[in-house]
């Protein structure tokens, strides 16, 4: 079936799609490393919570530089040359890794090395405010927008078939040699520059229209004066941020929380976290298809709204662990009864957050509009990264898992609320 839809689409989105799937194949490689990256940095390195806590951040806190490049962004014309020139700043310092000390007493305590780690990270994840609204701005203007969600999410399945592939394969290397990040990265770094060449393949050309000239604060104040008035302009828009508020801060006060739990609470080895990521992801590969054709048909909020919900759902499965509590061990891989929820409800979410999160701004928009309105998503993303992340393991070193998981799922409640009502009460032009 698949096939058949790919032979009737036109020759322009059959060759976004191959580059498209080129892209999301190796990128899926790369997420599959950095999945266990938190792991690695707990477990390997020895880190802190806090200096977990800013790992994370980095990967959301960095969309922060929309907001001043977002009207940059748009203006440059020659979009493909920016995202290799990025690719090769950007993932070239992965190599540095291979310079690691292998050792515990060298990464014990404060280590110059957790520092580097972190820096080296920042560093890669600061692609992301170039590399994600180009994406959908590219993928926007090249399928048509009745073929956008389903083949987004042909490639993220495919994406993340590989990344399940590469999150076992690393997990049992790792478990056998708990450094052998040292050798896998300098590879990786070659891979992400390759797959961004890839996307930059992607056949778009830039509306030709004269630009004033203006000085850096004066670019800078009508970005921002753009993004406020389509907040103010386009409610349904700004009721589905706000949810995503709500939603982010119970995502991102859990989510390095729940790597503690499994790593520490749990006391789990590498090989069972990538069992349990292995099996969420199974079920969102098998699901992905589905929802790629519901996104397009019902209103994003709703959409958005299943997916607060199943997260909701997976952290109830881990506030059950504890009293449960019943386990077994299977070729060295801890399963307990409990997260076998955890990862149904996490699969369910893992498939429509991937759709929702990335695309679901389009939805809202013209496409031509879909790189200004995935700037403001993301930019929106990073300002809530700015305290929630460390709030969470605040909230753990002074009440403990539950409790932070607890304050969590109310967040995402009222996430769930807030799309729901504004879907029944604004109606969404299409």
């Amino acid at each position: 079936m698949i096939f058949k839809r790919f032979k009737a689409i036109s020759p322009p989105e059959r060759s976004t799609f191959k580059l498209h799937l080129a892209y999301s194949f190796i990128e899926g490689i790369l997420a599959g490393l950095i999945a266990l990256n938190e792991f690695v940095f707990v477990k390997s390195l020895h880190g802190s919570g806090y200096q977990l806590g800013f790992l994370f951040q980095f990967t959301v806190v960095v969309f922060l530089l929309l907001i001043f490049f977002n009207e940059f962004l748009k203006r440059i014309r020659n979009k493909k040359g920016l995202l290799r020139r990025t690719a090769i700043i950007t993932r070239l310092p992965l190599a540095l890794l291979f310079f690691f000390p292998q050792n515990p007493e060298q990464l014990t305590g404060d280590s110059i090395y957790h520092y580097i780690f972190l820096g080296i990270f920042l560093i890669y994840y600061l692609a992301n405010p170039i590399i994600f609204p180009t994406i959908n701005l590219f993928l926007k203007n090249a399928y048509r927008h009745e073929n956008f969600g389903r083949y987004y999410s042909y490639s993220t399945t495919v994406n993340k078939i590989v990344m399940m592939v590469t999150t076992f394969v690393y997990g049992w290397a790792l478990d056998l040699n708990h450094y052998v990040f040292v050798y896998i990265f300098p590879v990786a770094a070659l891979l992400g520059m390759l797959s961004v060449y890839l996307l930059s393949r992607i056949p778009y050309e830039s509306p030709v229209k004269e630009i004033p000239r203006q000085k850096l604060w004066e670019g800078i104040k009508i970005s921002v004066l753009e993004m406020k008035d389509i907040l103010i302009r386009n409610i349904p828009f700004r009721h589905f941020q706000v949810g995503f508020m709500f939603y982010g801060f119970g995502f991102m006060s859990s989510t390095m929380v729940i790597v503690l739990f499994l790593s520490e609470g749990l006391g789990l080895n590498y090989s069972s976290v990538a069992f349990y990521r292995n099996s969420y992801n199974l079920l969102a590969i098998l699901i992905l298809p589905f929802f790629g054709r519901v996104i397009g048909r019902i209103d994003p909020r709703r959409f958005a709204a299943i997916s607060f919900l199943s997260m909701f759902l997976f952290i109830f499965a881990l506030v059950l662990t504890d009293p449960v509590g019943s386990n077994r061990t299977f070729f060295g891989i801890t399963l307990y009864d409990t997260l076998l929820l955890y990862i149904l409800f996490h699969g369910v979410f893992a498939a429509s957050m991937g759709l929702t999160w990335s695309i679901g701004s389009a939805y809202f928009c013209e496409p031509s509009e879909a790189g200004t309105f995935q700037a403001i998503h993301l930019g929106l993303t990073a300002v809530r990264s700015l305290f929630a992340p460390l709030l969470g393991i605040l909230f753990y070193e002074t009440w403990g898992f539950n409790t932070t998981f607890l304050i969590a799922m109310s967040s995402l409640m009222t996430g769930v609320i807030i799309m729901l009502w504004s879907e029944r009460k604004f109606a969404l032009n299409r």
